[in-house]
């Protein structure tokens, strides 16, 4: 490794036992600014090393910063790679394991840098003007993929600087446009196209692999990152959606061009969502994940063997009731491991090529970003739960052993006072059983009363996990003194697809019975739980049930909205990625206005009461601003009990620090001033 690290031998946790003495805390705003964050291990090829990213917080600053790091094997060596102001992180290794590859801003636009393991300082290998992202090797170690946002019609990267330094430069801000999609998530279009490139990496020179009006990698529902060359460095698969509608579309495909030049081929013709293509080690196969239903951005996603040589592609998980996600290959390329979603964790799995022999080898922990060592023996990931943020992980091939390689934060955890989540079920319509994760507050007294905090999660397609959140963190709800439950009701991942598929078209149907069993059952189970004293939060979806529970229930003292649907209608209409609401309604609201109607919060406003804090950012493309303006303008002209929490710079998320800050206080503040 590099001559000028210094071996380092953990002291950590003998900090954070030394630490034990001291009396435990409640978590605090600081507390969570100060967890690092731990992401992307990449695991060297002889498997002795394993790089990866921690990002820390800079609140004064209200920014953040990444840079890399390494751990060795057993655990017991940590060494910092960079140490830049500017942000690194993507660490990749080089084939020889010789070289680490990486993204780094240190220098104006991201780009990809190259450090020596053996010594020496990195050094910048791409000079692309609109920048650098998502670096993989070829296997004999003399090219890189990457990723950039460019000019379609652009030949060179010198015209791609100057039309960007025109926009940059240009008194007029305007832009005309005249197709969807024009904006998303938090940006409008400004005209470029994310493209796959391919660079020497002796001197850096790239070339553009995927030219064209598309997007590649696509501008959402794909894996990471979407491209992959194979192991002979012949060919390159990557995956675009050539649909003229891209705002209605789910239809991502893959495609293969060779790496020299030449013609593309399609390799799927699923009318789904067909991403994240892997190349088995031997050549012979490409892995690929696969929605079969059009329009469903939450289907269950197969794990899918394109054979190369036949043209010809299976499913291996055809009989698995999960969604296959993060595929990594068997050095041996005879299997497959990857996670799912399982019952409010993140489970890993394998599987042979056979297929439908999908073994289960976590149970009841959160795992993900899983690596296999070269000679195929270990596994490294990511773990984590509600009362402990992500730390490296290892364990054999079979799942046995598993062990904690990093203790990043043990002398920060030895402080706070994080009990870990508790599970029940309750009964749901039709007699179907629903799943609830609960939390109790720092030092918990059985005998004492507690008021709750009732979390509904967005989607609605997705799940509250045992997970440590930096934006919806269970542990800074029940911190001032409340028992936090968080129910999953239908809808919600990780139950079977059948579960999943039952929200669509029934938004406040069977899901709001769902959570409402599970809240009377927490009522009357738990004798702790001071049903006089509840409140209701929740964010996107469940920013909608916060109005739809506004309408129908008077529970709760109080309610929080984040970024919540109002107006289903008017939703339709100024969301992003209309495939969304073409599926959960099933055709447009001017041909079905009676089923928007239906499930619509706003039709239900005459019933408004309850104290409501509204949360919306005016940067918010997938819940426009206009849903939490309508919903407030109703609950002011009503005389409720309301406020208006307005973030100009923010999107669907909270993502600065100081913003993050006055969120937490005001949303407690607000719960305080109902609940206690």
């Amino acid at each position: 490794m590099h001559k000028n690290w210094t071996k380092t031998v953990c002291v950590v946790g003998l900090l954070a036992a030394a630490s034990i003495a001291q009396e435990k805390r409640a978590i605090t705003f600081d507390d969570l600014m100060a967890v690092q964050r731990l992401s992307d291990p990449q695991i060297s090829p002889d498997g002795q090393w394993i790089a990866y990213t921690v990002t820390k917080v800079d609140k004064a600053g209200n920014k953040s910063n990444s840079d890399i790091y390494a751990v060795s094997i057993d655990g017991n060596t940590v060494r910092q790679l960079t140490n830049s102001p500017k942000g690194d992180s993507q660490p990749r290794w080089s084939p020889d394991g010789k070289t680490i590859a990486f993204i780094s801003s240190r220098d104006g636009a991201p780009q990809i840098y190259l450090i020596p393991v053996n010594g020496g300082e990195a050094r910048k290998l791409t000079n692309i003007s609109t920048g650098a992202s998502g670096p993989v090797w070829s296997k004999d170690g003399s090219q890189l993929l990457f990723s950039s946002s460019v000019f379609a019609d652009c030949p060179d990267d010198a015209c791609n600087q100057k039309k960007s330094e025109e926009q940059e430069n240009s008194k007029v801000k305007a832009r005309v446009y005249d197709r969807l999609l024009y904006r998303h998530w938090d940006e409008w279009w400004n005209g470029t196209r994310s493209h796959v490139f391919i660079a020497n990496a002796n001197d850096g020179a790239f070339r553009d692999v995927t030219p064209g009006e598309y997007d590649s990698p696509p501008i959402s529902l794909g894996g990471s990152p979407d491209y992959a060359i194979s192991p002979d460095g012949a060919e390159i698969c990557f995956v675009k959606n050539t649909d003229p509608v891209v705002a209605t579309s789910t239809n991502n495909d893959l495609f293969v061009v060779p790496a020299i030049a030449g013609a593309e081929k399609r390799l799927t013709a699923n009318k789904g969502n067909d991403n994240n293509p892997v190349y088995s080690p031997d050549g012979k196969y490409i892995a690929y994940c696969m929605m079969p239903r059009a329009g469903f951005e939450s289907d269950r996603q197969e794990l899918m063997l394109y054979e190369r040589g036949s043209g010809m592609s299976r499913s291996l998980t055809a009989n698995l009731d999960r969604s296959a996600g993060g595929i990594v290959w068997a050095p041996t390329s005879d299997r497959l491991y990857f996670t799912a979603d399982d019952q409010g964790r993140s489970a890993i799995y394998t599987v042979t090529l056979k297929g439908g022999d999908a073994k289960k080898l976590t149970d009841k922990t959160f795992n993900a970003s899983v690596q296999v060592s070269g000679d195929g023996k270990t596994l490294v990931f990511l773990r984590q739960a509600i009362n402990q943020p992500y730390e490296l992980w290892a364990m054999n091939k079979d799942g046995s052993n598993p062990r904690q390689l990093t203790h990043t934060n043990d002398a920060l955890l030895a402080q706070l006072d994080m009990n870990p989540v508790e599970e029940f079920w309750s009964d749901g319509p039709g007699g179907v059983k629903v799943h609830s994760l609960m939390l109790k507050p720092p030092k918990f007294d059985a005998t004492k009363k507690y008021p709750m905090i009732f979390l509904v999660h967005g989607g609605p397609q997705g799940a509250w996990d045992d997970i440590f959140h930096f934006r919806w963190n269970a542990q800074m709800f029940a911190s001032p003194g409340y028992v936090v439950v968080m129910p999953n009701p239908r809808g919600s991942t990780g139950y079977g697809q059948k579960f999943t598929d039952e929200i669509s078209g029934d938004w406040g149907g069977k899901a709001y019975q769902d959570l409402m069993n599970a809240y009377d059952y927490a009522i009357k189970n738990y004798s702790f739980i001071d049903a006089s004293r509840t409140a209701a939060a929740g964010a996107s979806y469940g920013g909608y049930m916060m109005y739809w529970m506004m309408g129908h229930t008077d529970k709760f003292k109080c309610f929080v909205s984040h970024d919540g649907v109002f107006n289903a209608i008017s939703m339709y209409g100024s969301t992003e990625e209309i495939w969304f609401t073409n599926w959960e309604y099933k055709a447009a609201p001017w041909l079905i206005r009676d089923t928007y109607n239906k499930w619509s919060p706003r039709n239900f406003a005459q019933n408004w009461k309850t104290p409501i804090l509204i949360v919306h950012g005016q940067q918010d493309m997938r819940v426009d601003l206009s849903e939490g303006l309508q919903a407030f303008t109703v609950a002011q002209l009503k005389g409720i009990p309301s406020k208006f929490l307005y973030f100009p710079d923010e999107g669907h998320w909270v993502l600065k620090p100081l913003n993050s800050e006055l969120w937490h206080k005001t949303v407690l503040e607000w719960i305080g001033q109902w609940t206690k």
